[in-house]
C-alpha cells in the first residue's frame, strides 16, 4: 500500500472493522430468524410466528432511512468521529442485548416487544453508519487512490455474512438441536461484546475527517444539513441518482448472487444443501480479490465506465446464468417443466410473502413454487374444488403435499437432484458472472458515494438515499422474487423484478452518471 500513511492505515482498518460488525450483528439476526419465531411469538400458529419474525426483521430496514438522516445532520453539523462512535456502540449493545433477552414462555408478549425495540434500534444504527462510513473513509483516501483505497469497505458485508454463517453452523455442529434451541443460539450474539469492544476502541483512537475540519476552522458547516440537501436541485438530482441506479444496483446484484443464488439451488434446482451452499460461498471468495480490482480499476479508467459495466452485466446476464444453473445443476428438473404441463385449477389463489396462505389454492402455489415446478393457473370448472392436474392424466384435489409430490415423481419431478448429473464446475462459473457484475458496482462504490456530493451536506447526502435504496428496492428483493413467482406460476419469473431494476438503473446511470474521479473533496 504504497503512498498510504500511518493515519490513512489506520483509519480504513477502524473503519472496516466496524463496518464488518454492523453487517455480523444485522445477519446475525437474519440467520436466526426461523429460531426466534418459535422462542419469542406465541407458538399457537408456527408459520404466522415465522412471519411476524421476518417481519421483526424488516423493521431494521425500514428504520435504516430514519437513522441515517438523524446520524447524517449530526455528522455534517457536529464531526464524523463522534458519529461513528456513537453508531457502533448503539449498534453493538442492542446486539449484546438480543443474547440476554427472556423468551415468550418465561415473560410472554414482552419478549416480542423488546425483540422488536432492540431490532428498531439496530436498523437506526445501520443507517447511520452504512453510507457515512464510506464519506469517513472516502475523505481520508489518497487522492488518486481513492477507488483502491476504499474498496476494502466493500467487503466487509460478504465478510460479514460468512463469519456469521460459519459461526452458526460450528455452534450447530458441537451441540444438539435442543442445546442450541436452548441457549446456543444467544452465543453470537454475546460473542459481539468481545467484537464491540475491539472496535470502539480502534475508533477511539481515529482523528476528525480532514474535509470536516477545514470547514470546522472556516465556518462553513451547514446549519440544516437535510434541507439543505432537498432545497438545492444538484444535489437532490444526484440523490436520486444514487437511489435509483448506484445504490439500486449494488444491493440487487448483491441480493442476487449472494442470496438468491443459494435459495434458487436448493429450492429450484433442488441441489443438495451443502454442495448449494459450498458453490455459494466459494463464488463469494472470488468477489475479494475482484473487488479490490475494479476499486483499482475504477482510479485508472474512471468511476463511470466501472459502474456502468457492472449495471449493464447484471441486467444481461441474471436470467441466462440463472437458467444456466438449472441446465448444468438438474437436467431433469429442467426437462420435467418443458414437457410436462401442470395446471392449478382454483379460486381465491392471490398468494403473498407478506401473509400465511389461506386457501387450498395458495398453499399450492407455494408449495409448486418453493418446488421448482412451473404450473398455469385456471379457473376451476363448476362444482369442482381446488385441484392440480399433473401431464392431464393425474389429478390431486385439495392440498395433499405428501400425495402430489408422488404424482409429480410418476411424471418425472426430481424431488432431489442427481448428482450423477450435477456438473459443478459450470455451476460455479456460472455463478462467478454475477460475482463479477457486483464487484463492479461495489469496487467504486465507496468512493463515489463521497465524490457525489459537496462537503457541506455530504454524510446526510450520501447516508439517506443509500439506506433508502437498500431498503425499498434491495430489502424488498426476496419478497417482490417470491411474489412474482408465484403469481406466473414459474421460479425464473421473479428474476424479472432484480433484472427490470437492473435495466432502469443502466438507463439513469447512462443518461445522468458523471465522472468523479478526480473531484476535489474539499468543496
Amino acid at each position: 500500500m504504497q503512498n498510504i500513511t500511518r493515519t490513512q492505515r489506520k483509519v480504513v482498518l477502524a473503519a472496516c472493522f466496524g463496518t464488518f460488525l454492523e453487517w455480523y450483528d444485522f445477519l446475525t439476526f437474519a440467520a436466526l430468524a426461523t429460531y426466534f419465531s418459535v422462542l419469542f411469538f406465541p407458538p399457537e400458529n408456527p408459520t404466522a410466528a415465522l412471519l411476524m419474525s421476518l417481519a421483526t426483521f424488516g423493521v431494521g430496514m425500514v428504520v435504516r432511512p430514519l437513522g441515517s438522516a438523524l446520524f447524517g445532520h449530526l455528522a455534517d453539523r457536529y464531526g464524523r468521529r463522534p458519529i461513528f462512535i456513537a453508531t457502533i456502540s448503539l449498534m453493538g449493545v442492542t446486539t449484546f442485548l438480543v443474547g440476554l433477552l427472556p423468551t415468550y414462555a418465561q415473560i410472554g408478549l414482552l419478549a416480542p416487544a423488546l425483540l422488536l425495540l432492540l431490532r428498531l434500534l439496530q436498523g437506526f444504527a445501520v443507517g447511520g453508519e452504512i453510507g457515512g462510513v464510506a464519506v469517513y473513509l472516502t475523505e481520508h483516501a489518497p487522492h488518486g487512490r481513492r477507488g483502491f483505497y476504499t474498496s476494502v469497505l466493500q467487503l466487509m458485508g460478504p465478510l460479514g455474512i460468512l463469519a456469521s454463517t460459519l459461526q452458526i453452523v460450528l455452534l450447530q455442529l458441537f451441540l444438539d438441536p435442543t442445546e442450541f434451541a436452548a441457549w446456543g443460539w444467544r452465543v453470537p450474539f454475546l460473542f459481539s461484546a468481545v467484537l464491540l469492544f475491539i472496535s470502539i476502541k480502534s475508533r477511539m483512537s481515529l482523528e476528525e475527517s480532514p474535509v470536516f475540519s477545514q470547514m470546522e476552522k472556516e465556518g462553513t458547516l451547514s446549519k440544516a444539513p437535510l434541507r439543505e440537501c432537498l432545497s438545492d436541485r444538484r444535489t437532490l438530482g444526484r440523490m436520486a441518482l444514487l437511489f435509483f441506479s448506484i445504490s439500486a444496483g449494488g444491493s440487487l446484484l448483491f441480493f442476487s448472487s449472494q442470496v438468491y443464488a443459494n435459495v434458487f439451488l436448493k429450492s429450484v434446482v433442488r441441489l443438495d444443501a451443502q454442495l448449494a451452499s459450498t458453490l455459494v460461498m466459494t463464488s463469494t471468495l472470488v468477489l475479494f480479490p475482484l473487488t479490490i480490482f475494479c476499486g483499482w480499476l475504477s482510479d485508472k479508467v474512471g468511476r463511470r465506465p466501472v459502474l456502468l459495466a457492472g449495471l449493464l452485466l447484471g441486467a444481461i446476464a441474471i436470467m441466462p446464468v440463472f437458467k444456466g444453473l438449472q441446465h448444468y445443476g438438474n437436467p431433469t428438473q429442467e426437462r420435467f417443466n418443458r414437457e410436462v404441463e401442470v395446471t392449478l385449477y382454483g379460486t381465491n389463489c392471490d398468494y403473498s410473502p407478506f401473509r400465511k396462505a389461506a386457501s387450498d389454492c395458495e398453499r399450492n402455489q407455494e408449495f409448486l413454487t418453493k418446488n421448482g415446478v412451473s404450473y398455469t393457473l385456471k379457473t376451476p370448472r363448476a362444482g369442482q374444488e381446488t385441484t392440480v392436474d399433473v401431464g392431464g392424466a393425474a389429478e390431486v384435489a385439495g392440498f395433499q403435499p405428501d400425495a402430489l409430490k408422488e404424482t409429480l415423481k410418476g411424471k418425472g419431478w426430481a424431488e432431489k437432484a442427481d448428482s450423477a448429473q450435477v456438473n459443478s464446475f459450470m455451476l460455479f462459473l456460472l455463478l462467478i458472472v454475477p460475482v463479477v457484475a457486483v464487484a463492479l458496482i461495489t469496487g467504486p462504490q465507496t468512493a463515489v458515494l463521497a465524490e457525489l456530493f459537496t462537503a457541506r451536506t455530504r454524510y446526510t447526502a450520501a447516508a439517506v438515499p443509500h439506506n433508502l435504496s437498500a431498503g425499498w428496492i434491495g430489502g424488498l428483493s426476496p419478497f417482490m422474487v417470491t411474489l412474482l413467482s408465484v403469481q406466473a406460476g414459474d421460479a425464473m419469473a421473479g428474476l424479472w423484478y432484480p433484472v427490470g431494476m437492473l435495466i432502469l438503473a443502466s438507463v439513469v446511470g447512462l443518461l445522468f452518471l458523471p465522472e468523479t474521479r478526480d473531484v476535489s473533496l474539499h468543496h
